[in-house]
C-alpha cells in the first residue's frame, strides 16, 4: 500500500510539471493547470472565469463547509468552492475541472467537477513564522506552527484551540484527540500541522484573522505537556504578578488568591489581596458575590500598559474571616497609579450623567452602563455602574451633588506608566453615597430671580424714557453740528475729485510717452535683428559662393569637370541666397503658415557646405523632434549656419559632427570638427561678426554657449536653449500679436 502511494505521488508530480511550465511561460492557450497559476491571477483576471484543470491532494474538508475543501498540488494549495455537493476526504487525490473566481480574499476555483484518482499521503507542511502567517500570504497552504494552548474546548464535535505564538493569537480547529480532554491541553506546548485559512471582510477583501484547520489527530502533537493540576503552582501575591521573577516563562501560568471586589460574569473578575488588586479575565459562567474568596490561574498579559490575567480558571475558596474594606484615598494619590485594581473610595462633585447600553464580547446587549462625570479637586474622573436595568435611586441623584464613590480603581495609562485618566467601577449601587445635595441656587429658583429682575428692568425703562425727553433738545443741537460737518466734508470731497481728475490726465500723458519710448526701442531691436539675419544669411551664402569660385578657379586649368561642378554649386548657392532673402522679407510679415522643420533645415545646410569638399558629415538627432517657438527655431538655425560657414572657411576640417538633442526642458546643439582650431582669446574683432552674432542670439534666448578650441585640436561648440513649459507655450501662443512678453 505504501509503495502504491509513493508511485501515485510520483505520477502526480510528473503530470503537474508540463502544466507548471506552461503557466510559468505565460501561455494563454488551454486551462490553468496549477494552483500557483490560479493564485497568481489578479482579481480582475480571476473574475473572467478562466478554465482551470488542477490535480492535487485534498488537505482539509471540514464537516461544516457544505462540500467545500482545500487542495494542494506541487506548486501550492488553493480553496475549491464545491458548494452543496459531496466533498472528498483529506488525503484523496482528485482531478478538478472548474473556472477561476476572485474569491473574497484570494483567487479560488469555482463551479468544480471533481473525480477521485486515488489516495496519497498529505503533503509535508512547511514551518512558517507567525508574522508571515498573519499576513494571509500562506492562505490555502499546508503549514506547521508551534505554540502554547491558551484555551481548549469542544464545539459540535470539533476541537477548538486558541494558540499563543510569540505574542500572537491563532485559532486552530481539528478533530478531538483520543484519551486527551481539552482542558488537559491548556498551557501545553503543541505542534500543529494543517491548512491555513483566512477570515475576512468580503465586501472590502480585507483580512481580519487567520486560522489553521487540522485534518487528522496525528497532526496535533504535544511537545511539552502542561502541569496536571494548574492550582499546584505556588501562590504569588497580586502586586508581584508583574514584577521580576527569575526563570518566568511566557507559557507558565500564574496562581493567585484574593477576594472578589467586582465581577462581570463570563468576562472579568477583580481580585484583591493584602498587597493589591488585579483584573482577571475568564469565560467561566460561575457567579461570585463581592467578598467571596477565590483563587485563579491564568496567563499574564498587558492591556493598556496594565497587567492582567487572561484565559483564567477560577476556583472558590472557603469564606474569609473579614471582608475587604475600600481605602479612602485622594484623587492625587489615585492618579499616581498606586491603587490600580484596588477597591477605593473617592469623593467628588457630579458634573454630568449619561447612560449607554452594555454589550458583551459577542455584541449582545446585556444591560445598561451608567456613567457619572465627577470633579475631584482641579481634575475630573468617571464612575461607572453596569446593571441589567437602570436603578431609579441612582438616576435621582442630581448634578451638583457631592458624593463618595466606592469602586475598583482602573485607569488609562500611557507608555511611560503615567495615568492619563481615572475611572471607578462600582460593584453595587450602594457604592455611590450622597454627602451633600446641590446648593439652593437651582434652575427653578433661577427663573424666579429672572422674573424679579424683569420687573426691575421695567421700572428702569420708564426712568430712561424720561431722560430721553430731556436729551431731545441736546440731540437737535448735535444734528445741527453734524449738518455743518457734512457740508464741510462735501467741499473736501469735491476738492479730492478735482485732484484725482488732474492726476488721471497726467497719467494718460505719461502713458503716451512710455508707449512712444517702447515703440522706439522696438524699432531699434528690429534693426538689430535685420542686421544679424543679413549677416547669418547673405554673408554666409556669399562666403560659400566665394569658396566655390576660388576652388573652381584653381581647378579650371587641370580639371575642368571638377571646376564646372564647383561653379554649379556656386549657382545653387546663389539661388539659395535668393530664397534666404525672400525668407528674411517674409519674416518681416509672418511665419505662422510656414511649414518648418529645424532638424531637416539644419541637415540640409550642413550637407550643402560639406558636399564636394571631402568633409565627412555626421548628423544625429536625439529625443522626440517637436515644433518649437519660431524665435527658437530661427536663431538656432542661424547659429548652426554661422558655425558651419566658419568651419568651411577657416577650419580645413575632414570630419564634422552635429548632434541636435530635443530634451524635456531644453534644446541642445553640439558641433565639433577636427580642423586646425584657433585660440578663442585672440580672435580678431574688426570685420568678424560671427561669434558676436552667435553670442547675441544665445543671450536673446536666455541660453548658454560654450566654445572650446585650441590650435591643432579642432573646435567644439555647444549651445543649450531652455524651452518653455507646455502651459507657458500655450499662454505665449494665446497672447495677442504685438503685445509685450512678460
Amino acid at each position: 500500500m505504501a509503495a502504491a502511494r509513493k508511485l501515485l505521488a510520483v505520477l502526480l508530480l510528473a503530470g503537474l510539471e508540463p502544466a507548471l511550465g506552461r503557466a510559468a511561460a505565460g501561455d494563454p492557450i488551454g486551462p490553468l493547470t496549477t494552483a500557483a497559476g490560479v493564485l497568481s491571477l489578479s482579481a480582475e483576471q480571476a473574475s473572467r472565469r478562466l478554465p482551470v484543470s488542477v490535480t492535487g491532494i485534498v488537505t482539509a474538508a471540514e464537516p461544516g463547509w457544505d462540500g467545500q475543501f482545500f487542495v494542494q498540488d506541487a506548486t501550492g494549495g488553493i480553496f475549491v468552492e464545491n458548494l452543496h455537493r459531496p466533498a472528498p476526504a483529506p488525503g484523496d487525490v482528485v482531478a478538478i475541472d472548474g473556472v477561476s473566481h476572485p474569491g473574497a480574499f484570494a483567487p479560488i476555483i469555482s463551479a468544480p467537477q471533481w473525480r477521485k484518482l486515488g489516495v496519497a499521503p498529505l503533503p509535508e507542511p512547511r514551518p512558517v513564522p507567525i508574522d508571515d502567517l498573519q499576513t494571509g500570504a500562506e492562505d490555502s497552504q499546508r503549514v506547521e506552527v508551534t505554540g502554547v494552548v491558551r484555551t481548549a474546548r469542544l464545539e459540535k464535535g470539533r476541537l477548538l484551540l486558541d494558540l499563543s505564538v510569540t505574542g500572537h493569537r491563532l485559532q486552530v480547529q481539528g478533530p478531538p484527540l483520543p484519551d486527551t480532554p481539552p482542558e488537559a491541553l491548556v498551557a501545553a506546548r503543541v505542534r500543529v500541522r494543517g491548512t491555513a485559512a483566512t477570515h475576512y471582510i468580503g465586501v472590502l477583501r480585507h483580512l481580519t484573522s487567520v486560522a489553521v484547520y487540522v485534518p487528522r489527530p496525528e497532526d496535533l502533537a504535544v511537545v511539552e505537556a502542561a502541569q496536571a493540576d494548574p492550582f499546584a503552582e505556588p501562590v504569588i501575591p497580586i502586586n508581584r504578578v508583574a514584577q521580576y521573577r527569575r526563570g518566568r516563562r511566557a507559557e507558565q501560568r500564574v496562581h493567585i488568591r484574593g477576594t472578589v471586589t467586582l465581577q462581570r460574569p463570563g468576562r472579568e473578575v477583580f481580585l484583591q489581596d493584602d498587597s493589591g488588586g488585579i483584573r482577571v479575565r475568564s469565560a467561566q459562567p460561575d457567579r461570585y458575590a463581592v467578598g467571596d474568596p477565590v483563587e485563579a490561574v491564568g496567563f499574564l498579559e498587558y492591556e493598556g500598559y496594565q497587567p492582567q490575567l487572561a484565559d483564567s480558571v477560577l476556583r472558590r475558596l472557603p469564606p474569609a474571616a473579614a471582608p475587604v474594606r475600600p481605602r479612602t484615598v485622594s484623587y492625587a494619590e489615585a492618579a499616581e497609579g498606586k491603587y490600580l485594581g484596588d477597591l477605593v473610595a473617592l469623593r467628588g462633585r457630579i458634573l454630568d450623567r449619561a447612560v449607554r447600553p452594555d454589550v458583551d464580547p459577542e455584541g449582545n446587549a446585556v444591560g445598561f452602563v451608567t456613567t457619572w462625570l465627577m470633579q475631584g479637586g482641579d481634575t475630573t474622573f468617571t464612575v461607572e455602574y453596569a446593571a441589567p436595568a437602570e436603578d431609579p435611586a441612582l438616576a435621582a441623584v442630581p448634578a451638583g451633588s457631592v458624593v463618595e464613590a466606592e469602586g475598583v480603581c482602573t485607569a488609562t495609562v500611557d507608555a511611560n506608566g503615567k495615568v492619563v485618566s481615572l475611572r471607578l467601577l462600582l460593584p453595587a449601587p450602594g457604592g455611590l453615597r450622597v454627602l451633600e445635595r446641590p446648593s439652593w441656587f437651582t434652575p427653578g429658583r433661577l427663573l424666579a430671580g429672572v422674573a424679579v429682575l424683569s420687573g426691575v428692568l421695567v421700572v428702569v425703562a420708564g426712568w430712561l424714557l424720561t431722560m430721553a425727553r430731556k436729551n431731545a433738545a441736546l440731540h437737535r443741537v448735535v444734528r445741527e453740528l453734524e449738518q455743518a460737518q457734512r457740508e464741510l466734508q462735501e467741499a473736501h470731497d469735491t476738492l479730492e475729485q478735482k485732484v484725482a481728475e488732474r492726476s488721471a490726465q497726467l497719467q494718460v500723458e505719461m502713458t503716451a510717452r512710455q508707449e512712444a519710448e517702447l515703440e522706439f526701442k522696438a524699432v531699434l531691436a528690429e534693426r538689430t535683428r535685420l542686421a544679424r539675419d543679413l549677416h547669418d544669411t547673405m554673408e554666409q551664402t556669399l562666403a560659400g559662393i566665394a569658396l566655390r569660385l576660388n576652388t573652381a578657379a584653381k581647378l579650371s586649368g587641370r580639371d575642368p569637370a571638377a571646376a564646372e561642378e564647383h561653379l554649379q554649386f556656386a549657382r545653387n548657392w546663389l539661388q539659395q541666397s535668393q530664397v534666404d532673402l525672400r525668407r528674411s522679407i517674409w519674416d518681416l510679415r509672418s511665419r505662422e503658415l510656414e511649414q518648418f522643420d529645424l532638424a531637416r533645415a539644419l541637415q540640409h545646410s550642413a550637407e550643402q557646405l560639406a558636399e564636394g569638399t571631402g568633409t565627412t558629415l555626421d548628423f544625429r538627432t536625439e529625443g522626440d523632434p517637436q515644433r518649437l517657438p519660431e524665435v527658437v527655431e530661427e536663431n538656432v538655425l542661424r547659429i548652426a549656419q554661422e558655425a558651419l560657414t566658419n568651419i568651411a572657411k577657416h577650419a580645413r576640417a575632414t570630419r564634422v559632427g552635429i548632434r541636435l538633442a530635443f530634451e524635456a526642458r531644453r534644446l541642445r546643439l553640439h558641433l565639433e570638427d577636427n580642423g586646425v582650431g584657433f585660440d578663442p582669446a585672440h580672435t580678431p574683432d574688426e570685420g568678424h561678426f560671427g561669434l558676436t552674432g552667435m553670442a547675441e542670439r544665445v543671450k536673446r534666448l536666455a541660453g548658454r554657449l560654450d566654445l572650446a578650441s585650441a590650435p591643432g585640436r579642432g573646435t567644439t561648440l555647444t549651445v543649450e536653449i531652455p524651452l518653455p513649459s507646455a502651459e507657458a507655450q500655450l499662454a505665449a501662443d494665446a497672447r495677442p500679436e504685438g503685445s509685450p512678453a512678460s
